[in-house]
């Protein structure tokens, strides 16, 4: 009997494995004149996966807060042979929103693919954050993408063709100290982006949620910054700048367009990642309780309390923040338009 049924579940498996290796190939699709949108396409992880996106053959368009960055990488994009349209806009406005995915129809036509990377990310402790740091958060990490994706969804659902990918966050699956009204924003983003393409999958439009660890974009300037600013500056800056702990930004787009070629339901981005994320799956308390003694290492609340004055990253560098450990972040920023 017990040989009879480690045969059956070794068929069983083997019959699960060649059930999706199929349905792998039947939602594969190629890039080639497909229109997309980036969001925060200017710099960063959302121009990286515009560079290779363009290789491909596919036609862009990009948002961003930022006319001058936006030229920029537009004229980057644009070398490469495709179509860019290039679009300013505030994304937590819903009318800028809808003004810019009704410029896209009539710029490129219908958008195929739609990729909801633009996001903002503040550090600091707890004690030191406000309300609106969490409004922020929800605004852009959130509600940005929920009206993105009602832009574009209806019409995909009536084409029976779409691809939808939420750049979310490892902090989307577990909430890190000092990073709360983020890893609040991308646990909304993520519970939704799930829900999403369970419902909507009927309709050979398939949502895609992508966790990556720390990301070598060069971001760090542009991060909020609340507490004791230097030094909550320089242990955010040099975690997202050391090999191992964080990957490159081309390697984590290179996942994120293979996920997007094959409609993949999530990515988990990175070996860290992957590895907390199993570890807290299997054992959240031990995590839980694994975060709580990292926080004891992590600078102390500001004395200001939630009147703690709000700081950009590139306000706040120093001699530790500019070292040797730093290097691939400043390289970084000098490859991905985070200077300007």
């Amino acid at each position: 009997m017990a040989k009879h049924t480690l045969l059956w579940s070794i068929v069983g498996v083997g019959a699960l494995v060649a059930f999706r290796a199929v349905q792998r190939r039947g939602r594969k699709i190629d890039f080639q004149d497909k229109v997309i949108v980036i969001t925060g396409g200017s710099r960063g992880l959302g121009l990286v996966l515009g560079r290779q996106l363009a290789r491909e053959g596919a036609r862009l368009a990009i948002c961003a807060r930022t006319q001058e960055a936006l030229s920029i990488a537009a004229t980057e994009l644009r070398a490469y042979g495709g179509d860019v349209y290039a679009h300013q806009c505030d994304l937590t406005s819903k009318d800028q929103l809808n003004g810019f995915f009704e410029a896209v129809n009539q710029q490129l036509g219908p958008v195929d693919i739609l990729i909801n990377n633009a996001g903002v990310i503040m550090a600091g402790p707890y004690a030191n954050t406000t309300d609106d740091d969490f409004q922020e958060a929800m605004n852009t990490n959130f509600w940005a993408a929920y009206h993105a994706i009602n832009a574009v969804l209806p019409d995909m659902q009536r084409r029976k063709a779409g691809r939808i990918v939420n750049v979310a966050s490892f902090g989307g699956k577990v909430s890190v100290p000092h990073l709360l009204p983020y890893s609040s924003s991308k646990f909304a983003l993520v519970g939704y982006s799930e829900g999403l393409r369970a419902e909507i999958a009927r309709d050979n439009v398939y949502v895609t949620t992508i966790c990556p660890g720390l990301i070598r974009t060069g971001s760090p300037r542009q991060a909020q910054v609340r507490g004791q600013h230097e030094k909550e500056y320089a242990w955010f800056k040099i975690g997202d700048s050391l090999p191992g702990l964080s990957a490159s930004a081309e390697q984590v787009a290179s996942e994120i367009v293979e996920a997007t070629r094959y409609g993949e339901a999530e990515r988990i981005v990175s070996l860290p990642a992957k590895f907390a994320g199993a570890i807290h799956g299997l054992f959240p308390g031990l995590v839980t309780d694994t975060l709580a003694f990292v926080n004891t290492m992590l600078p102390d609340p500001s004395s200001a309390g939630r009147s703690s004055v709000r700081k950009k990253g590139r306000e706040l560098e120093s001699a530790l923040t500019q070292n040797v450990l730093t290097t691939l972040t400043k390289e970084a920023a000098l490859r991905n338009n985070e200077l300007g």
